[in-house]
């Protein structure tokens, strides 16, 4: 079939006639599936199972210094979590601080005390006139989120498969000193699947920002999902670069294991400059005395080392690259060719990301909707939910089983047809 933009009013018409017959078909399916999140499917979460059996009432919970699990105390985490965690970060665990299950908690409360207390001395961004943060685009909803409740402004940065436009940033951050922090997914990013270049990493590391106590917020949320074994991205170790840089305070680097582990019941962890730990151990003293030592524990005899994590994630890999595969399969027979659409091919990471003609994107999620299938709200992936293109939409392909997820597939393919036609109908009018 040829592109869609060549085709006649009549043929555009016609070809729309036929499409409503089979969308109908598919609303009679009665389908309800949510691919809305970048959840874990069963069949991963089943892959941890094991770690329910690897402390019991019988086992010695004592660390190899003699720290009890089970009492107080250990407020930046075990030795032995710190030792797994560093491997999985690629830190030293003197870098290392193990918080509870969520990364993204450990994200707002970064931002917090930097509100009500300020970053190493500097003025409490609430005492400022404005806040502004950089937010490559499209990008993680969640993060956009924390900015907006914290009333930041947001400046949009536009991603290329090597990363955020560095010739932006850079220009910005030295410019003005209201910028303090940048949103960054460095390795599969949420939603494109794209991961920061060798130059990039570098000249990131080499950035001179106007404000002493700007940060970039460094959410390695995918370092070890790959969907390959023999085709992986690698990325330089920030923190270390930026100390070769001369500046080892600027990276707080986020991590977890809520897509490797329980995403409910993971650990998540910060690694940064030995300056910046101190700053944020003074503000832990007072918030906690310590996370859940048991659940560390619980991590670290599960995997046993981080050889035990890399054999564990061959096991996601298993079962979610042939849903991505299947995807790029279907969407290529159903829409290569047509003109309507791009999406990308991650080697890992949890989303891949389709962008449709320009005032499609929420028509598409809501066809899907109303045939039983929902989307991640079209707009999330930018600030304050408005795409000023309407066309980009993440896909979580993850959750469904794969049958499902090829019926969603095929029905989201369609939906891009019908809201194409629209529009090149519209224009024609």
């Amino acid at each position: 079939m040829k592109p869609y933009a060549e085709m006649t009013k009549e043929e555009l018409l016609q070809e729309r006639e036929t499409l409503k017959a089979q969308y109908k078909k598919f609303q009679a399916l009665e389908l309800s599936l949510n691919m809305s999140r970048g959840k874990p499917c069963i069949e991963q979460l089943d892959l941890s199972m094991g770690m329910m059996d690897a402390l019991n009432s019988h086992e010695d919970l004592n660390c190899a210094d003699g720290t009890d699990c089970r009492n107080y105390g250990v407020l930046d985490g075990i030795e032995e979590a710190k030792q797994l965690i560093g491997d999985m970060m690629e830190n030293h665990p003197d870098n290392i601080i193990i918080y509870g299950n969520s990364s993204l908690n450990v994200m707002y409360d970064t931002v917090s005390r930097a509100e009500t207390h300020g970053i190493m001395g500097n003025v409490p961004w609430c005492q400022l006139k404005k806040v502004k943060f950089l937010c490559p685009v499209p990008g993680y909803d969640r993060h956009f989120a924390i900015s907006e409740y914290f009333g930041h402004e947001m400046i949009p940065v536009p991603m290329t498969e090597k990363g955020p436009d560095m010739d932006m940033i850079e220009e910005l951050v030295s410019s003005d000193e209201a910028i303090k922090g940048i949103w960054c997914v460095p390795k599969y990013s949420n939603p494109q699947g794209y991961s920061y270049s060798d130059d990039t990493v570098r000249r990131f590391a080499r950035l001179k920002p106007a404000a002493p106590d700007f940060r970039i917020f460094w959410d390695n949320a995918y370092g070890m999902h790959h969907l390959y074994d023999n085709d992986q991205d690698y990325l330089i170790e920030i923190l270390a670069e930026c100390k070769r840089a001369g500046n080892p305070d600027l990276v707080y680097k986020f991590s977890s294991t809520s897509k490797i582990t329980f995403p409910g019941s993971g650990i998540a962890s910060l690694a940064t400059s030995h300056n910046n730990l101190e700053d944020i151990r003074n503000q832990l003293r007072i918030q906690t005395i310590g996370h859940d030592k048991v659940n560390q524990l619980r991590h670290v005899r599960f995997f046993g080392n981080i050889h035990g994590m890399v054999e564990h994630m061959r096991k996601h890999a298993d079962i979610l690259r042939p849903k991505f595969e299947a995807l790029d399969e279907i969407f290529t027979k159903e829409l290569g060719g047509l003109g309507i659409g791009t999406w990308t091919k991650p080697k890992g990471g949890y989303f891949m990301s389709f962008d449709a003609m320009d005032g499609c994107a929420k028509d598409i999620v809501d066809r899907a909707k109303k045939a039983g299938v929902v989307l991640t709200g079209a707009g999330a992936t930018w600030p304050h939910g408005h795409d000023p293109h309407d066309s980009n939409i993440r896909i979580a392909p993850t959750y469904p089983p794969l049958e499902d997820l090829k019926t969603a597939a095929r029905l989201f393919a369609l939906c891009v047809k019908l809201s194409s036609i629209r529009r090149l109908l519209e224009d024609l009018a």
